[in-house]
């Protein structure tokens, strides 16, 4: 229920723990069936409005502690937080799995990220980084091995999202906001990596919110063949994921040529569609992503 109140209110901030410190400019409200907390500006309710989420859930008073100025302009609709507004910005957030102290963190991040970067933390898993065009420095790859380190350095798993470079501009909170949605849907669907980008995040994503009569279409023409035969959506799967190399692919999966082509040759005569066109490698993907959200 809270993520559709959420839509109504602009700028409102859903939190899976509860917030150590929010700002003055925040109700907090605590969906005990939900074990969810959603802070929604004051500005936003109206005295009837706010009355009736009081009788609908508990209000949550917290501490509030001065925020830094990227925190009121990404959370709350603050100011420019600098005058550069001719530089471009990217924002890394993260999530943290386990109890870790933030000063230790920020520590051990100050050790791979430029000490000019600046952190924001909504509670105590999760924050963010942000980063001047020309702080830049850190790959996908990079990050992962990040990721890895941290986890063996501190006990905790830690995942990232890459934000992508924006102008500073009073748009960036909305384009914030719409990167925070790919990573919570990342974390909540996709497995098997500690890092994401747009590019990774956003195919999975139109698979599950595609309509139902979509979803049919390709439920009737793929979803069948790979439900009949799990072995072979792993290996149609892993086979788009390594760029359509034959090689790559029977080294991931640890079989020979001749039995990966066996299998893609099985596929083609089940589905009547060639995997080497452009056309039919980008429905069967999409038929593959569908496949793993639902299953």
């Amino acid at each position: 229920m809270f993520k559709k109140i959420m839509s109504l209110y602009e700028d409102s901030v859903l939190f899976s723990e509860k917030p150590l410190h929010i700002s003055n400019q925040f109700h907090l409200f605590y969906d005990q069936s939900e074990n969810q907390w959603l802070a929604i500006p004051k500005s936003k309710l109206t005295e009837k409005e706010f009355n009736l989420l009081q009788v609908l859930y508990q209000q949550v008073n917290i501490p509030s502690k001065p925020f830094g100025k990227w925190y009121e302009f990404l959370m709350v609709d603050g100011p420019l937080p600098t005058s550069s507004t001719d530089s471009n910005f990217r924002i890394i957030q993260f999530h943290i799995k386990g109890n870790v102290e933030q000063d230790e963190i920020e520590s051990a991040l100050n050790g791979f990220f430029s000490n000019e970067v600046q952190y924001i933390w909504e509670d105590s898993q999760n924050g963010c980084v942000i980063e001047e065009k020309r702080q830049i420095s850190l790959s996908e790859s990079e990050l992962a091995s990040i990721s890895d380190t941290l986890e063996s350095d501190f006990y905790v798993k830690i995942s990232f999202y890459i934000g992508k470079l924006f102008p500073l501009s009073n748009q960036l909170p909305n384009q914030y906001r719409q990167e925070k949605e790919y990573f919570q849907f990342a974390k909540s669907h996709l497995s098997g990596s500690n890092t994401f980008t747009f590019e990774k995040v956003f195919p999975p994503f139109v698979a599950a919110n595609l309509p139902n009569h979509i979803k049919e279409k390709l439920y009737k023409d793929f979803l069948e063949v790979f439900l009949d035969d799990p072995e072979l959506y792993v290996t149609i799967k892993v086979f788009l994921e390594s760029n359509l190399n034959a090689s790559m692919t029977a080294k991931k999966l640890y079989i020979h040529r001749n039995t990966l082509q066996y299998r893609l040759d099985k596929f083609i005569d089940k589905t009547g569609v060639q995997l080497k066109d452009f056309y039919g490698a980008f429905t069967v993907f999409l038929a593959c992503l569908l496949f793993q959200h639902d299953n």
